[in-house]
């Protein structure tokens, strides 16, 4: 692998300079949010990237943990901030859910599939979790959205199912299908298409640090499979509980 030094980052930043140069040119204002980004981006990569060389450096199972705790901690936060403001328990079902998905989804990888010397090699246990994490915030967010949005936006239709005999359960049951058929959009769309549109960013960097073109598809496919299973599971759990905060104990459709 090539490595890369401060001179050649600069020389990379080059590009937003010319992207803000652009956005000002074609009066996009943009160029505060790209100097904002650009300086976040810096920031937190470079605090990223030292903490992850204590972790792999020390290989200690609580400080893995602490990181993993953090990285689910701060998605959960993200995508119940996407779904709704006003939904109470929201944070502890979304933080449960994502959980979830991930602890099952890694677990069969690690003891089924890579089988590590231990089960926290921070070499495999970070990057996986953190490539569920980040697709099962989306997919908490993405089925949340839309399920609490359509079920706002259909009451009467739901009060009417209601007042004919149908269970809760049966009167969004239409909802919770839709909400979790989007949230899988993007995963699915994905796995269509890749390796002939697009190069993951795993194959990438793989290839970049010089392993085995078959290798770094190897692991691709891994992922792949990892993300259909961890976002389906976590979109079920999302818009089961939310099902549940819809209805009061007399099954009458609450407003949130």
């Amino acid at each position: 692998m090539i490595p890369l030094t401060i001179t050649d980052i600069a020389m990379a930043l080059g590009l937003i300079a010319i992207a803000i140069g652009l956005s000002f040119w074609q009066r996009l204002g943009l160029e505060w949010q790209l100097l904002i980004a650009t300086f976040r981006t810096i920031v937190q990569l470079i605090f990223v990237g030292y903490i992850l060389a204590i972790v792999f450096t020390s290989k200690q199972p609580w400080l893995v943990i602490t990181i993993l705790a953090v990285m689910l901690t701060v998605a959960s936060v993200v995508a119940k901030n996407r779904i709704s403001q006003k939904i109470p328990r929201l944070l502890p079902l979304v933080w449960g859910s994502i959980l979830t998905s991930t602890t099952l989804s890694i677990s069969y990888t690690n003891l089924l599939v890579i089988k590590p010397e231990s089960w926290y090699e921070p070499q495999y246990l970070i990057p996986l979790v953190g490539i569920v994490l980040g697709n099962a915030m989306n997919a908490a967010a993405i089925a949340g959205e839309r399920l609490v949005s359509s079920v706002n936006s259909s009451s009467v239709e739901i009060e009417t199912y209601l007042s004919l005999g149908a269970t809760p359960e049966q009167a969004v049951i239409k909802y919770r299908k839709d909400a979790i058929r989007a949230a899988l959009i993007p995963t699915l769309n994905s796995m269509m298409v890749i390796g002939i549109v697009t190069l993951p960013g795993i194959v990438t960097g793989q290839l970049l640090s010089g392993v085995n073109p078959l290798d770094a598809v190897a692991y691709q496919m891994l992922i792949m499979f990892l993300l259909a299973f961890a976002n389906l599971v976590t979109s079920l759990l999302v818009t089961y509980g939310l099902c549940r905060q819809f209805f009061n104990q007399d099954a009458q459709l609450k407003n949130l």
